[in-house]
């Protein structure tokens, strides 16, 4: 069931350029499942329609939320501004989230580029047995470590400064591991 309601920013960190995180304390938490988002409201009334942004972590007993997010236009650079303490609107929990009962004791892939990168982290934590994950970035690495603790992790950056150059297709192909397992 979707709820609009005021949330609480409990923390919020810079993870890369122009990449942000931000843990707010919500109801919502209760409800959330890997693969949903919440639409966050700029406090700013020139800005009308909310912003979709992709639970990244869930913490039902915190009642918190993991949110991480680009700069992208006038609405993300304002929360890129909002610090512990801060009140923001957000209405949620919203879309149907990933197939987890699909992935029960199989070997799972799961692949995100960027900013789809983010919804990966809950499903590899909830997800039991096997996984290979495979991002993709520009040039700059967010969310590396706590991957990294959930599965296998390949790594592709445009640029080639770190993993394969190129794209997620890339380090399947220049992974032998990586790229027996999908062909499998």
């Amino acid at each position: 069931m979707k709820k609009k309601e005021t949330a609480l920013v409990l923390e919020q960190t810079t993870i890369a350029t122009d990449v942000y995180s931000m843990w707010i304390q919500t109801s919502l938490a209760k409800e959330a499942a890997p693969g949903q988002f919440i639409s966050v409201y700029p406090g700013d009334k020139s800005t009308l329609l909310p912003r979709p942004i992709s639970i990244c972590e869930v913490d039902q007993e915190k009642e918190s939320l993991r949110i991480v997010y680009r700069i992208a236009g006038k609405g993300t650079t304002e929360f890129s501004g909002y610090q512990a303490g801060d009140k923001v609107q957000i209405l949620g929990v919203l879309g149907n989230g990933f197939p987890l009962e699909k992935a029960e004791g199989k070997r799972a892939f799961l692949i995100g580029g960027g900013i789809g990168i983010p919804p990966i982290l809950e499903l590899a934590k909830q997800i039991q047995g096997e996984k290979k994950i495979i991002a993709g970035y520009r040039n700059e690495l967010f969310l590396e470590e706590e991957l990294r603790k959930s599965g296998e992790l390949y790594v592709a950056t445009e640029d080639g400064s770190q993993g394969s150059r190129g794209t997620v297709l890339d380090a399947i192909r220049e992974n032998p591991n990586a790229r027996k397992e999908f062909e499998a």
